[in-house]
Parts: C-alpha cells; sequence; structure tokens
C-alpha cells in the first residue's frame, strides 16, 4: 500500500484551483478570518498550530529499522490516507507545483494540495518553490504534499499527524496550520532523494563574499535560531546570500539551491543590524505569521505575548541582492552554527573528524522554532538536522565522506554567550557585530590560530575585529574570574556526555566517535 494515487494524481474535492497566480493567493488570503493586514500591507495570520510538531511526525514504513525517527506501518499510512481523501472530497482545494531546486539536472518537481481556506500558505509555498514551466494537471511532480489543516487525527498528539511517505514520495498533514509543515514537509523527503545520489542535504545558508583573495563560497550549518539566517544574510564586504536554509552537498564540494526564497524568524528582527531582511519583510508580497500586531496594523517584533516563532516569507528578489547558486564560485568554507553559553568559544577551527563530530552533536540552546518542549533547553541534533528522515549515523558518516572529497575548512562559531546564561553577570554575549568580523576574517583568512589545550581544535589567538580574547578563547574568562575549577568540570562533563551521545549511533564511524573531546 502506499498513501497516494498514482504518482501526479490528486484525490478528489469539490473544487480545485490550479496554480493560482499570486495576486489572486493574496487576495484568497484576504478572506482568512485570522488574516490581518499590515502597516507593510501584507498580510500576518495567526495560527493555532505555532512550531513545527516533531511528536506528531512519522515515516510510513513496514522497515523501522531503516530510520532513526518515529515509524508508522503502511496499513496505518493508508488508512490515513483514506480518512484525509474522504475529506477532501468535500473541500474546495489549491495546487501550487513547482521545483525544488533551479539547477535543471538537479531540480525536483515538487506539489503542494491544500485546503483554499488557508491561502496563506499557497502563497508563501509558492515564494519559496522555483517556478515550474509547465505547471498544471500534466505536472508529474516526484513529491508532493497533501495538506489538510482541517481534519483532525485522533490517537496522536495534538491530534495531529504528519505521514511521510518516502518511497511514494508523498507527505500527508493533518490538523496543522502551520506553513513549516509545508515547506520542511517536500524539504524532508528530499533529503531522502539526495542521499540517494551519493550526496547529503544540510541545514545550511550559502553566501559569497569578495574579499582580496578573491570571492569566497561559504556555507552557514545550524539549527533553527542559532543565527543561521542572520549569518547568511550579513552583508560583510558587500557579500551576496545565495540560500537561506537548505542545500545539497555533493562529492567534490558541488551545492544545489531548494529555494527560491526564505522563510525567517522576526523575532528581534531590527533594521539596525538586519536591514536586508526586515526591507524584504516589510513589502507587500511578504508573507507574515504569528508577528505581533496592533488594531492599527504596526507589527512589533520584539512582542512575544502569543510566540516568540513569528515568521515571515519573501521571495529572494525582494532582497534587490543575491547571487544564484547555479554561479556560486565553489565552498571555501562551512561553519556549525553552535549557540551555547558556557566554553565554546567565538570561533574554532576543526579537522575532517572534528567537523564530523560536532555536526553529529548539533549542539545549541532550544528555540521556539522546535515548540514549548524545546524551547529553553540545551538540545543535541544529529547533522543540525531534524528533517533527516533515513538512519542518523548514516549523514555523520556521509559527511565525513563529502569532506574528504572537498577542499575546504570547517569551522565552529558559538553564536550564544561565554561564561554563563544572560542572566548571570560574569558572562559575555558573542554578539552579531562580534559573528560578523569573526565571518570576514574567516573568509579574508585573517585569523590567527594557536592549539586548544582542552578539546584539540583551533582557536584565534588574533582576529581583526574582536579584541576580547575572552570571547575567542572562554578558558582566559574562566580564568580571569577565578573559576577555573568549574571550567574544568565543565570541560570533563562535555567530554563524556558528548562521547556517550555519539556511541548511542550504532554505525557511526569510530574516527567521529573518538573527536568528541
Amino acid at each position: 500500500m502506499t498513501l497516494d494515487p498514482p504518482r501526479g494524481g490528486l484525490p478528489e474535492a469539490r473544487a480545485v484551483r490550479w496554480n493560482p497566480t499570486p495576486e489572486e493567493l493574496r487576495e484568497l488570503t484576504s478572506r482568512m478570518p485570522i488574516a490581518r493586514l499590515t502597516a507593510f500591507d501584507n498580510y500576518n495570520v495567526q495560527t493555532k498550530v505555532t512550531a513545527r510538531s516533531a511528536a506528531s511526525t512519522f515515516v510510513v514504513t513496514d522497515t523501522p529499522e531503516r530510520h532513526s525517527g518515529q515509524t508508522i506501518t503502511r496499513a496505518e499510512g493508508a488508512r490515513l490516507a483514506a480518512a484525509q481523501d474522504a475529506f477532501i472530497r468535500d473541500q474546495e482545494m489549491l495546487v501550487v507545483d513547482g521545483y525544488i531546486g533551479n539547477d535543471p539536472a538537479d531540480r525536483v518537481r515538487a506539489r503542494l494540495y491544500i485546503e483554499a481556506a488557508h491561502a496563506n500558505i499557497a502563497g508563501m509555498q509558492r515564494w519559496l518553490y522555483f517556478d515550474a514551466e509547465e505547471a498544471g494537471p500534466d505536472f508529474e511532480p516526484r513529491l508532493t504534499v497533501i495538506y489538510t489543516p482541517n481534519l483532525a487525527a485522533p490517537g496522536y498528539p495534538d491530534d495531529r499527524v504528519i505521514a511521510v511517505d518516502l518511497d511514494a514520495g508523498v507527505t500527508r498533514v493533518l490538523n496543522s496550520d502551520y506553513f513549516g509543515e509545508s515547506k520542511k514537509g517536500g524539504l524532508r523527503m528530499w533529503n531522502a532523494l539526495v542521499f540517494e545520489r551519493g550526496g547529503l542535504g544540510l541545514h545550511a545558508g550559502c553566501k559569497v563574499i569578495p574579499t582580496p583573495r578573491g570571492e569566497q563560497g561559504m556555507l552557514i550549518v545550524g539549527l533553527s535560531g542559532t543565527g543561521k539566517t542572520t549569518t547568511t544574510f550579513t552583508r560583510q564586504n558587500d557579500s551576496l546570500p545565495v540560500q537561506d536554509d537548505f542545500v545539497a552537498l555533493y562529492p567534490g564540494g558541488r551545492v544545489v539551491a531548494t529555494e527560491n526564497g526564505c522563510f525567517a524568524k522576526t523575532f528581534s528582527l531590527d533594521p539596525a543590524f538586519e536591514p536586508s531582511i526586515y526591507g524584504a519583510v516589510c513589502k507587500p508580497e511578504a508573507y507574515l505569521e504569528n508577528v505581533s500586531q496592533n488594531a492599527a496594523g504596526e507589527v512589533d517584533f520584539f512582542d512575544t505575548a502569543y510566540t516568540q516563532n513569528g515568521r515571515a516569507v519573501f521571495r529572494m528578489e525582494a532582497l534587490r541582492w543575491h547571487r544564484d547558486a547555479r554561479d556560486l564560485p565553489g565552498v571555501n568554507q562551512l561553519l556549525i552554527l553552535n549557540r551555547n553559553e558556557s566554553i565554546i568559544p567565538g570561533v574554532a577551527r576543526l579537522s575532517a573528524a572534528q567537523a564530523a563530530a560536532y555536526f553529529m552533536l548539533g549542539e545549541t540552546k532550544g528555540t521556539s522554532a522546535g515548540g514549548k518542549d524545546e524551547e529553553g533547553k540545551f538540545l543535541r541534533v544529529p547533522g543540525t538536522n531534524p528533517f533527516f528522515p533515513l538512519r542518523h549515523e548514516q549523514q555523520g558518516n556521509r559527511f565525513l565522506e563529502l569532506l574528504g572529497s572537498c577542499d575546504f575548512e570547517v569551522f565552529l562559531l558559538n553564536t550564544g554567550r561565554v561564561g554563563g546564561a544572560d542572566t548571570d553577570p560574569r558572562s559575555k554575549k558573542v554578539t552579531i557585530l562580534h559573528s560578523s568580523a569573526i565571518v570576514k576574517a574567516i573568509a579574508e583568512g585573517a585569523v590567527e590560530w594557536e592549539p586548544d589545550p582542552d578539546f584539540g581544535y583551533d582557536v584565534a589567538s588574533s582576529l581583526p575585529g574582536v579584541d576580547d580574547l575572552e570571547i575567542l578563547q572562554p578558558r582566559r574568562l574562566y580564568e580571569g574570574q577565578g573559576r577555573l575549577d568549574e571550567y574544568q568540570r565543565v570541560v570533563e562533563q562535555l567530554r563524556l556526555d558528548r562521547r556517550a551521545y555519539l556511541q548511542k549511533w550504532e554505525g557511526l564511524d569510530p574516527a567521529i566517535v573518538d573527536a568528541a573531546g
């Protein structure tokens, strides 16, 4: 059994609108009771679900041992599909066709099929897909998301389910009105395709930085909330963003893009620090989701009364400056972002095995992007990629394998604090200005390095734009404050915890486990 009718077919509906124009999708969104017009002349929708629903996400398979995440049987997947198909027969539906990726050799045909009552999701997805010239009933998608926000799934967490059939290339979403389930629904299945093709999907931004030694291509890997988007769009040396959220890395360092737009967090969005994103978010064609707004239509990006996970979708063209991934000169550096609050330095240079270890550790302080179960907690997410649908150790091994064929350096960046939480007056924040200076110095090759005695990676002894060595070498901060015993305890505990975490992934290359510290 599979979840879908023959590929390219769709469940019958009362009415279907094929590929509405952006203007039509905006007009349909304006009819939604939960859509409000902002002072920017764009629409802001308040959803009942404010983050991705990891606890409700399942791969449909009769071979659960092939997956690290939750699974349901094919029989159960067929039952859910039948219930959703029956519901759709009485609905007006929208179809949005497009491509994940824009390289003709690698792009993947994709389709969203969703209730017209939630036209904002269709409008947002249309901005992220690359346009399909032959969109319509004859378009044959490789990946399809069938989405019914108004259909409950009793018996599943929060009566909600995201059922992922990788073999059929179909994801069924029931009872979530959060746009992220549409976006990630396609990209999760795309991850599996990329792996089959010998590459690896990275939860990463990409940018090109002009420097005196030539243009530098940079990948920025990190979980949501670690500063991936901010780092990607910060304009060191008039750098150009290529991609915001997902790329495919293939042998030899070849990079393939996925999306024609950006799904950006808006919490604390400040034009002084992120003018490009702010400008794009405030355009009429952008879609907002769960952003605080008053009766006059004025938005407040700092108000978290409803959620901290406010979002916006805009096309890359809205920035008026970006680089097409097909013109990427190559990858020179890869950054792994780690939002920490203790002894992780502002930047560290990693060996290949260390890079694979930190890639698999995926350490960060949880944010609202993962819902209330993750917010504020210390997390480890393998490969910094919560959307990899196969065995997690496979992506660690593939990452190390790819590094062996790629000629670029890998760095660990802390985008949080050193010395403690923000409630600890002894701690120091790694600011956006610090991180921007670090990225610029890496691209220009202007960092002087020395070995770290505790973890074996290299730390910066001199870095233009960051004069505070306690940011670059946290051991100095602890030592200067008479906290060296505390520092050593954290070092030993991290070594033990990291090794134990990596050892639980059966089949992970022992070199990756040994490199953890």
